[in-house]
């Protein structure tokens, strides 16, 4: 079996992280656990990475980016209603069946809080960054309309909620969710 290079160990690390920050979060996960999940050692871990801080923000990265690249998939050639329909069944499909990647999400949240009440505001700028990053790829195929992109990333938070807090589809909190709703807002490019 051939060796992986640095940057296929680096990616290894990045994709256990997403794993393991997603169920633990950024203080209850150990570099030690993700450093067992790929099967390296904590001091090689350390010579990819500089520390646990920079783990976590390549994976928040990575999981920002995986989402971006899934909506500029989804949406090829697409625009209006029919980006927004192509952009929400293709995120539903993700959560479905890569939980990390939502869990990740809501870790990401959480750990910003957490750093910003011990005065870290770099901690929430870098993830910010990224936020924004995804909110463009959003709002860029819907007209760059603010109504609209709000809305979508609002029906996008609540499903986060409803599938992280284990409700399943049977539940009456998913009733009339099927559909977003989604009325072309007046600051698009059509207004």
């Amino acid at each position: 079996m051939a060796r992986m290079s640095a940057e296929e160990r680096r990616e290894s690390v990045v994709r256990a992280a997403m794993e393991e920050f997603g169920r633990g979060g950024y203080y209850g996960t150990s570099t030690e656990a993700i450093a067992k999940r790929v099967g390296v050692s904590q001091p090689y871990l350390f010579r990819l990475f500089p520390g646990k801080r920079a783990i976590f923000l390549a994976a928040a990265e990575r999981c920002v980016e995986d989402t971006i690249r899934m909506f500029r998939e989804a949406t090829e050639g697409l625009e209006g209603e029919e980006a927004l329909h192509a952009m929400a069944g293709a995120y539903t499909t993700a959560i479905a069946e890569q939980p990390a990647l939502l869990m990740m999400q809501m870790q990401m949240y959480l750990a910003v809080a957490a750093a910003e009440q011990e005065g870290d505001r770099e901690f929430g700028e870098a993830v910010r960054a990224g936020w924004m990053r995804l909110w463009d790829a959003v709002d860029l195929p819907l007209g760059t309309c603010v109504k609209d992109t709000t809305e979508f990333m609002a029906y996008g938070m609540l499903i986060n909620c409803l599938v992280a807090m284990g409700f399943p589809r049977e539940h009456r909190v998913w009733d009339n969710l099927d559909t977003i709703p989604f009325e072309r807002g007046t600051g698009g490019s059509d207004a």
